[in-house]
């Protein structure tokens, strides 16, 4: 209501000062002002102020941007590879704004300067080669250094070497949930095909393959800290994008191929919960949280849950609908939690053998007339349709 309040005044703000500027038209009928469209001495020296008017509007508005919205960067990455990313982001930024400052300053001077003046004449050629050359290899040379230094750091990042110890695991995305499949004690993750999805196994993988004896399906992703993680992507529908901000890390996931990528943990969910930026982050989103809820319950509504921090995987493609929901919870364990967590698990075949066998040993059941029990639901399905 408040918002439509605003907008309501702004338009009647503008429509006054609209008529406003027709009067003062109106005034001018009688005056020996110059009505002509053709801008005299006086229009260009008002427009050539007005260059530097605007320059210091820039510079203002980019200077109140990064004091009220900087601390909304991510802070301390999580992963091995997190500073090289942020070290080419903060020379990616040096870099545009230590051009933006010389190009706009030059650019608004040389607009005032060489502002319209009837006492002087243009000054024109066709071509300057060496200002041409200048100004060409300046730019080719920065993108050149700035490019390499990208392809640097993607080669370090992306390359995973066969040999290496890693943990192999699968992210399974699907409007609007994550999966995650772990490859077991042989970190090999079975085949798997949409076309095998039924029942429990969600995820279509192959039970005959000898690989997927020992994969387990889990709905919420522990890792271990230290230890390199080799993640497969697969997608069921549409184009998705596993995106871990805290980790840097972000990967396309594709239907009818999978994609990977890797990264190596360095800090647990505890350890990062304690650092002193994360601390404050969540201590002002509760104080957020408590004067809403306040609101809430005035209202007679239930009160929001306190925040915690949580390392998220979250959905970096407008997915549909409920893109904004799609998240999986990510725990970072020590490697002494991670084994035990793992070793509680299930395997997937466990989990469809028990899935199988529960109706055999549901209609087994002593005193219990199975051929009613099959009619029942016969007739519960014809009821149904």
């Amino acid at each position: 209501m408040t918002s439509l309040l605003v907008i309501i005044v702004l338009v009647l703000l503008a429509v006054a000062v609209w008529q406003l500027t027709k009067i003062f038209d109106l005034t001018q009928v009688a005056s020996t002002s110059d009505n002509s469209q053709v801008a005299n001495d006086d229009d260009n020296n008002v427009q050539g102020y007005l260059m530097f008017g605007f320059l210091a509007f820039i510079y203002i508005f980019t200077i109140y941007g990064v004091y009220t919205w900087g601390p909304l960067v991510l802070h301390t990455p999580a992963s091995e590879h997190g500073a090289l990313i942020d070290n080419l982001m903060n020379i990616t930024w040096v870099l545009i704004f230590t051009v933006q400052a010389i190009t706009q300053v030059l650019l608004h001077y040389f607009a005032f300067k060489y502002r319209g003046n009837k006492d002087k004449r243009a000054l024109y050629f066709a071509d300057n080669n060496k200002l041409e050359a200048i100004w060409s290899a300046i730019p080719a040379v920065v993108l050149a250094g700035l490019i390499l230094y990208g392809l640097y750091a993607w080669t370090n990042i992306m390359f995973i070497d066969e040999d290496e110890d890693t943990v192999v695991i699968e992210l399974y995305a699907q409007q609007f949930k994550w999966t995650a499949r772990y490859a077991g004690a042989d970190n090999v993750l079975g085949k798997a095909n949409v076309r095998l999805i039924e029942g429990v196994n969600t995820l279509g993988v192959d039970l005959s393959d000898p690989y997927a004896q020992d994969d387990i399906v889990v709905t919420e992703l522990h890792i271990p800290k230290g230890k390199k993680i080799h993640f497969k992507m697969r997608s069921q529908d549409v184009l998705h994008s596993a995106y871990f901000p805290y980790f840097r890390a972000q990967m396309n996931c594709v239907p009818g191929m999978v994609t990977e990528f890797a990264f190596t943990p360095i800090y647990t969910t505890a350890e990062y919960q304690a650092m002193p930026y994360i601390i404050e982050k969540v201590a002002n989103i509760n104080a957020i949280r408590a004067k809403k809820s306040a609101e809430l319950v005035a209202k007679g509504e239930p009160a929001l849950d306190p925040y915690t921090f949580e390392y998220l995987l979250l959905c970096n493609k407008i997915c549909g609908a409920s893109h904004y929901n799609m998240q999986m919870k990510v725990v970072v364990d020590t490697p002494e939690d991670y084994k035990k967590w793992l070793s509680e698990k299930a395997t997937l075949v466990s989990e469809v053998k028990a899935s199988k066998a529960e109706p055999a040993a549901t209609d087994a059941t002593p005193g219990k007339d199975s051929t009613l029990s099959k009619d029942t639901a016969a007739v519960a399905k014809i009821a149904m349709k």
